[in-house]
């Protein structure tokens, strides 16, 4: 006869793990219930930080084009909370942004490695016949392209010359080419936008989507042009990029207090003008991140716990029904802390297959979502780690009462029971 105090801990360990997957594989059922809110707090934990995830990697890949190092100054722009009678303050107070104030903050800048102009409306673009409304028609700069990381997959972007001398050139989105030259070389070919001609110098590389809407499906024209179509009084904003990141605040500054001389500001009179980078975005996400995280904290801490207590009243049946069996051990000589690992591995068992299960919906709703939607989902490993763990400590400290119970029992009055 083997004592239990011969055994080795992982050999008791492993006999309490085959046990507990026995107890799965034996009422199923059961099991389903036992888990089901621990599978509900783990699947809402990872599908939530999948989606964050996801959306932090598109944000910082695609829905700022400024770069790390670059910024856009506007006539006015909202961030935070909606305020109508700010907002229409800075209407009556904003005046439009003119191209003789993009001269003077260019030739006087020191800290800017590029600044552009551009301005943009929609537009109905045409080729023999085939017409696609609501493009976005952008009247540029020379280096627009290269400021907003914008680069030709075929033919060429717009030149300086062209910009000098107001040319009826066009550098088009990728969807405009799947649109109008499926198989052609469309460098070229003239296209029609709200009447007038340009001839396409370039395609530029696909961008993709943001939430579900291209940002392909552009025309870029020289500003010069722009301004002589469609005149030069609203909608200018300029678009710098820094000489590098570790400069992009004092170059924020130095453009601001540039714009400020132009426009005879007094030390207290506030901007009538905005300016803002990526970090704007990247800061307004993150409240909203921590807003959505801190809801998801709460709905998973209800169900942790809802899952713990369905665990611990599962695990008392378990003590009832094994009573017996405990009484033989412990008539045999297994100690008192034998009983309780015993019981104690089981219950965290039991609730890291919850937490496996719960990851594996996850998994597969995320996929499910990247696949069938525009929503951005990217599963980080770390949080696959965070859910199962966090899961088998629930069971754990859930198990702790009735492994105890388990461990106190008398085995006399335990042998006594009915098996």
């Amino acid at each position: 006869m083997i004592k239990p105090r011969q055994l080795r801990p992982s050999a008791s360990f492993w006999e309490a793990t085959r046990i507990a997957l026995d107890s799965l594989a034996k009422s199923k059922l059961r099991s389903l219930l036992t888990l089901l809110g621990i599978i509900l707090a783990t699947t809402t934990l990872i599908a939530v930080t999948a989606l964050i995830h996801g959306m932090n990697l598109y944000i910082a890949e695609k829905v700022s084009n400024m770069g790390a190092d670059g910024f856009r100054i506007v006539r006015m722009a909202w961030f935070g909370p909606w305020d109508p009678k700010k907002f229409y303050e800075m209407m009556k107070r904003n005046p439009q942004i003119k191209k003789e104030e993009y001269e003077f903050v260019k030739q006087r800048a020191t800290l800017l490695k590029g600044l552009g102009m551009m301005v943009s409306r929609q537009v109905r673009v045409s080729f023999k016949g085939n017409s696609v409304m609501g493009v976005d028609l952008e009247g540029i700069t020379d280096n627009i392209p290269t400021i907003n990381n914008v680069q030709a997959g075929i033919g060429r972007p717009i030149s300086i010359e062209e910009v000098r001398r107001h040319a009826r050139v066009a550098f088009i989105g990728n969807d405009l080419r799947t649109r109008f030259f499926e198989g052609v070389d469309p460098v070229g070919k003239v296209i029609q936008v709200e009447g007038a001609q340009y001839e396409v110098v370039g395609v530029a590389k696909a961008l993709g989507s943001v939430f579900g809407s291209s940002q392909d499906n552009f025309v870029m024209i020289p500003i010069e042009s722009y301004f002589k179509t469609y005149g030069a009084q609203s909608g200018i904003r300029m678009v710098a990029k820094a000489i590098d990141q570790e400069h992009l605040m004092a170059a924020q500054d130095e453009a601001r207090m540039l714009l400020r001389a132009y426009r005879h500001l007094g030390p207290k009179q506030d901007d009538n003008f905005s300016i803002f980078a990526s970090e704007t975005f990247v800061t307004l996400w993150e409240r909203l991140t921590s807003a959505i995280a801190g809801m998801a904290v709460g709905i998973v801490s209800v169900f942790m716990v809802v899952g713990g207590i369905v665990i611990m009243n599962i695990m008392l049946a378990v003590v009832t029904e094994r009573t017996h069996e405990i009484g033989i051990r412990k008539s045999i000589g297994a100690r008192r802390r034998d009983i309780l690992n015993q019981f104690l591995v089981e219950s965290s068992i039991l609730a890291a297959a919850g937490g496996l299960i719960g990851v594996f919906l996850a998994w597969s709703a995320a996929v499910l979502v990247r696949n069938m939607t525009p929503v951005p989902m990217a599963l980080p490993w770390s949080s696959v780690f965070i859910g199962v763990g966090l899961s088998a400590v629930v069971g754990l400290f859930f198990g702790i009462y009735p492994a105890r119970r388990a461990a106190q029992l008398d085995p006399i009055e335990a042998l006594r029971a009915e098996k």
